[in-house]
C-alpha cells in the first residue's frame, strides 16, 4: 500500500486488511499516522513510512513539550489537598512514608499534639517520628520499594556529602520511573558536561510540570535567539506560579514581543496559582517557623 493510502487508519497501512472482529490493528509506536495488523506488516512498511513517521514524531514531541501541565511536579499536600508551594522550604518530606507535607499541616499537627500532650507522629501515616538512624533505614526501605521521591531525597543527601556518583545513580533510577525532579537534578549534573543530555532531562522535567526546568528551557531558547519558543516556556512556567518567568515576560512585553492579552491572561493564571497555595494554617506556620 502506498503512503498516500495510509490516511485511513481503519486498515493496515501495509496489507490493507480492515479491522474486524478477528483482526485488531495497533498504532505505529512512534506516530499516530498509521496502524498495522502485525509486526511483519510494520517491518515491511518501514521504508515507505519512515520519513513521515519521523516528521510526525517530532511534531508530537513539540506538542507534548508545549502542553500546559495541570499542576506543578510538586503536586498537592496529601493532607490538606492544596497545591504545594514551589518554594521547597515550605514543605517537609517525611522519612517514614516519603510524603511531602506542607508546613501548614505539619504545624497544625504539632500544635494539636502539643496541646493534647501527645507523642509526635507523622501527620500522614501516623508513624512515630524516628531517630536519625531509624529514619535512614526507613528511607532505604522506601528506595527498595522503588519510591522515586525517596530516591531523590537520598540523592540530594549524597550530593550534599560530595558522593556524586551515588547521587547520579539514584537520580537516574528515579528518572526512569518518571520523576520530574530527578530529571531536573540530572540536568544539573550534566550542566557544562553534556549539553544534549542536559537539555533532554530539562525537557522531561518540564513535561512533568517542573517550573525551574521550564524556566531554564526558556533561557536556553532565548540565548539561541528563539524568542517565541522562550516566551511559550515562560508562559507555561508562570501559569504554574513561577515568579522568574513573569519577570522575563514583562521585559519582553515592553519590547513588544509579548501581547497585552497574553500577558494579562498569564498574570491572572499566575495569581490564581499563588492564591491556590494559601491557607490559614500555612500563614500560621509562616509566622511560627
Amino acid at each position: 500500500m502506498s503512503e498516500d493510502n495510509t490516511s485511513n487508519k481503519s486498515c493496515c497501512a501495509a496489507c490493507g486488511v480492515a479491522e474486524v472482529d478477528e483482526v485488531k490493528l495497533k498504532e505505529c509506536t512512534s506516530c499516530d499516522l498509521v496502524r498495522y495488523c502485525c509486526d511483519e506488516c510494520q517491518r515491511d512498511h518501514k521504508s515507505q513510512h519512515e520519513d513521515a513517521c519521523n516528521k510526525r514524531a517530532v511534531e508530537l514531541r513539540v506538542e507534548i513539550l508545549f502542553k500546559q501541565p495541570e499542576s506543578s511536579n510538586r503536586g498537592d499536600c496529601p493532607i490538606c489537598c492544596l497545591p504545594l508551594s514551589l518554594d521547597t522550604k515550605k514543605s517537609i518530606m517525611m522519612s517514614c512514608c516519603s510524603k511531602l507535607i506542607c508546613k501548614g499541616c505539619t504545624y497544625a499537627n504539632q500544635k494539636r499534639e502539643y496541646e493534647g500532650r501527645l507523642g509526635y507522629k507523622c501527620p500522614f501515616c501516623r508513624t512515630a517520628i524516628p531517630s536519625t538512624v531509624e529514619a535512614d533505614k526507613m528511607m532505604m526501605k522506601r528506595i527498595e520499594a522503588n519510591d522515586p521521591a525517596a530516591m531523590c531525597q537520598w540523592g540530594r543527601e549524597k550530593y550534599d556529602k560530595g558522593d556524586y556518583s551515588s547521587a547520579f545513580e539514584l537520580y537516574t533510577k528515579a528518572a526512569q520511573l518518571g520523576d520530574a525532579e530527578a530529571h531536573y537534578q540530572l540536568a544539573v549534573l550534566y550542566h557544562e558536561k553534556d549539553r544534549g543530555k542536559e537539555i533532554h532531562h530539562l525537557k522531561e522535567a518540564a513535561i512533568g510540570g517542573h517550573p525551574d526546568a521550564r524556566f531554564n528551557l526558556g533561557c536556553d531558547e532565548e540565548e539561541s535567539g528563539n524568542i517565541e519558543r522562550a516566551v511559550k516556556h515562560w508562559i507555561i512556567a508562570a501559569n504554574l506560579g513561577d515568579d522568574g518567568s513573569i519577570k522575563e515576560l514583562m521585559e519582553y512585553f515592553k519590547e513588544g514581543k509579548v501581547s497585552k492579552d497574553d500577558l494579562a491572561a498569564t498574570l491572572r493564571a499566575h495569581q490564581a496559582a499563588v492564591d491556590a497555595i494559601k491557607s490559614p494554617q500555612r500563614d500560621a506556620a509562616e509566622e511560627y517557623y
